[in-house]
């Protein structure tokens, strides 16, 4: 029953939403642990993804799909570091941000990453204004085949992929400091745009 759920899915499961589906009695996490050996080795993989659940094609496998799967959306560099940030700093509010980039994030910025669904809102830190604040979702964690934000790849990992400058200012995370890049709404349309799917890819 657990894989006929997982097969139809459109969206990962998570243990909560496969156990409303079953009969009661039924025990969903034995049987994803099952499909999960089962399921070892074979081209297709059952994947944790967060708190959810979702068959995938088996990462030694994922060259077959790359003539069937292209993303033209192209992030502009504001986006790409903001989304680092935020990544790496969960949860983060929008000063935070802005104090690691060194310069003011824009709305639209924010916006984009909002839409497509990479990041939300969070709870709004218990400080003076309660600013809200900003964490990556599972959309992002599948699309980059994370398990969790921990399985981001290290400081080293993105400095040797090209994606952060070797000798990283003091207190940031190797971004550019203030001065050394405009902001998504300074940005023209290609100048500083990072392909969304090499964003964390070190090949």
């Amino acid at each position: 029953m657990v894989e006929a759920i997982l097969f139809a899915a459109v969206q990962p499961l998570s243990l909560h939403d496969i156990g409303k589906r079953m009969p009661p009695g039924c025990d969903p996490a034995e049987a994803l642990a099952a499909l999960r050996r089962t399921y070892d080795g074979r081209g297709v993989v059952l994947e944790r993804i967060g708190d959810a659940y979702a068959f995938r094609t088996a990462p030694d496998l994922s060259f077959l799909m790359q003539a069937e799967t292209v993303d033209s959306r192209r992030l502009s560099r504001a986006a790409v570091e903001t989304l680092a940030i935020i990544a790496y700093h969960q949860p983060v509010t929008r000063a935070e941000i802005e104090e690691i980039r060194g310069v003011a994030v824009s709305r639209g910025t924010l916006d984009q990453l909002i839409e497509m669904e990479w990041v939300r809102v969070g709870r709004r830190r218990m400080t003076p204004g309660r600013p809200a604040t900003y964490v990556v979702t599972e959309t992002f964690l599948d699309h980059f085949g994370l398990e969790s934000a921990r399985d981001l790849p290290g400081l080293s990992e993105l400095r040797a992929a090209g994606l952060l400058e070797s000798r990283p200012p003091p207190g940031g995370l190797g971004l550019p400091l203030a001065g050394q890049v405009e902001d998504a709404d300074m940005d023209s349309d290609d100048a500083g745009a990072v392909p969304a799917e090499d964003l964390f890819d070190d090949d």
